[in-house]
């Protein structure tokens, strides 16, 4: 059974549409490094915008979350995963969708109703009890014993204010020991399986909870981990998605997966992971910063764990695997085919460049070794060599053991939880801009990058084109193809010509039309394959095209006053712009 294709034919069989799967990289968007999850990507539709395609989708999305990336080597964490969803722009609620999810769960994929079991929200002080959840799950056949009510697990609020509501869970008892009569949400043997989430209220500033007038829904189905329910397996890496993944990598070793599973499902995870980074349409490259600390940071630890396994990290083991991961998945991200060369590329001179830091690392670990006091490498030491030179813990302690020391293993894992809890932290704060992102700075941020846009083709190059945008409240980030550094006079030029189209005060005009006619009009658009048939057009007095998700200012007088505060490389024929509106 092909899950994917199973999940978009019955909701299009409910009156949904097919969106396409957004890049991993999301566009003007700060709030996060990647696309977490599929609901991203719909933020500004779920914040009322219509959509071209109607008020019910679905799609298959990728994502990518880091925030567990430590975590990957046991049986379910994965850095890259799929997202099966479907979304009510305020048409259906409760009802249809419940009834829908339970549908598809027990009439399609035939999985037994008594190896299910839900969650409801409970309510609280401000919120009460999700009442109608539960009674449709009683309607549809699901026990009471089966349903549990929680207050902490039930509620999505992205921030502290906002859209929010209740959401039902849905499990899935994962184990072949006989199903319990009651359903305990914290026994492992029940895993979730689908989260159905009911936008249905709104939570000022101050707290002040009151009901939303276009009620949304949201749901999300991990593909990675359904597949593994279906196929009956403990271990995501032994279903369809990984198998032969795994099997390669078992040849490229000549060991089997038995007695080498972490490593194994490091290579498999990172990779693929890397392989869809590095094809993303905004031309990520390794580096020290972003989500290019992140490409980085997983080709680098799947190279180690290769090295761990006996691989000659010079051959081209890596190109195998990832031939591999580019094959499986170009029917549904033809990006990964047309991108082959480029991935490839990522993935050899990063390991070329790695292979010089392992070193460093060593003469790290000799002079650390050689200062020590009392034949213990402390914490310290040991974070500092799995921190700044991608040495994890169990390559120090084999390093020390063969030079009869050791290492505060203990200490180390206290410095280690603490580091994961700042990166958690951080992860949060930026996922929660996520749905209050689009202020008024950030929007005329958005309609500074069309005509910088603009302005780069008649003063650089007419071939010059957007290869990437980060904006924040305090800045915007433009990336562009270009082959040379700017002068100074181009620089002006470039701040001169916006300013001149700003004090012009120019009209922004917003039009829907087919993607075939957008293109055919001559608007511009950097990543043409994200786009639906049904697309919107911005156009800035007769100087700028575009396709777009906006949101953009009404007219180019309110911007104020551009200056460009650095430009400089951003990868091979890219260059970057920083610049402010003042």
């Amino acid at each position: 059974m092909n899950i994917r294709e199973e999940y978009i034919k019955f909701f299009e069989s409910k009156g949904h549409r097919q969106i396409p799967s957004a890049p991993v990289v999301p566009e003007n968007d700060p709030s996060v490094l990647f696309n977490t999850a599929g609901m991203q990507p719909l933020v500004p539709y779920l914040m009322g915008k219509p959509h071209p395609y109607g008020t019910r989708l679905c799609d298959y999305q990728k994502c990518v979350r880091t925030n567990d990336l430590d975590e990957v080597g046991d049986l379910t964490h994965h850095t890259f995963f799929e997202m099966l969803g479907n979304w009510s722009l305020g048409d259906y609620f409760k009802d249809d969708s419940i009834a829908w999810s339970f549908e598809f769960l027990t009439e399609v994929l035939n999985i037994p109703v008594e190896k299910l079991a839900v969650t409801v929200f409970e309510g609280n002080e401000d919120i009460e009890f999700d009442e109608d959840s539960y009674n449709k799950w009683l309607s549809l056949g699901i026990e009471k014993n089966k349903i549990a009510k929680t207050k902490d697990d039930n509620f999505w609020i992205a921030g502290s204010s906002g859209p929010c509501g209740p959401d039902t869970e849905i499990f899935y008892f994962r184990s072949d020991d006989e199903v319990p009569n009651v359903f305990d949400p914290d026994d492992d043997r029940w895993v979730e399986i689908w989260n159905n989430v009911f936008m249905q209220y709104y939570k000022d500033e101050n707290g002040v909870v009151t009901e939303l007038p276009c009620k949304n829904v949201d749901t999300g189905m991990g593909l990675e981990r359904i597949t593994a329910v279906l196929e009956g397996v403990n271990d995501n890496y032994l279903s369809s998605i990984w198998k032969d993944v795994i099997e390669v990598i078992e040849k490229i070793t000549m060991k089997k997966y038995s007695g080498n599973e972490k490593s194994m499902r490091i290579i498999a995870d990172h990779l693929r992971t890397a392989v869809f980074i590095a094809a993303d349409p905004a031309g990520i490259k390794p580096s020290n910063t972003d989500q290019g600390y992140i490409l980085r940071r997983l080709i680098r630890r799947a190279i180690r764990h290769a090295k761990s396994l006996d691989v000659d990290i010079n051959s081209n083991w890596d190109v195998i695997i990832a031939d591999k991961i580019i094959d499986k998945y170009k029917t549904y991200y033809k990006e990964l085919a047309d991108n082959r060369k480029v991935i490839l590329e990522v993935l050899s001179f990063e390991k070329v460049k790695f292979n010089r830091t392992l070193e460093k690392g060593l003469r790290e670990f000799s002079k650390a070794i050689s200062n020590l006091d009392g034949g213990i490498i402390n914490r310290d030491i040991a974070f500092k060599l799995y921190d700044t030179y991608g040495f994890p813990i169990e390559l120090t302690e084999e390093l020390a053991f063969e030079k009869g020391l050791k290492v505060d293993v203990a200490g180390f894992a206290i410095k280690f939880k603490e580091h994961q809890e700042k990166s958690r932290v951080g992860a949060e704060h930026k996922f929660k801009g996520g749905l209050s992102g689009n202020s008024e700075i950030e929007t005329k941020y958005h309609t500074a990058t069309h005509l910088l846009n603009a302005a780069l083709k008649v003063v650089v190059d007419p071939g010059c084109h957007q290869k990437g945008s980060n904006i924040t409240p305090e800045r915007m980030r433009f990336d562009f193809s270009c082959d040379h550094k700017l002068t100074s006079e181009e620089k002006e030029a470039v701040e001169s010509l916006v300013n001149k189209w700003i004090s012009e005060d120019l009209k922004v005009t917003q039009e829907e039309m087919s993607k075939e006619e957008a293109i055919n009009s001559g608007a511009e658009c950097m990543f043409i394959e994200r786009y639906p048939d049904i697309v919107t057009v911005y156009s800035i007095g007769d100087i700028s095209r575009e396709l777009c998700g906006g949101p953009h200012v009404e007219r180019t007088g309110v911007l104020g006053h551009f200056r460009i505060k650095k430009e400089e490389a951003s990868s091979a024929g890219v260059r970057r712009i920083k610049a402010i509106l003042e």
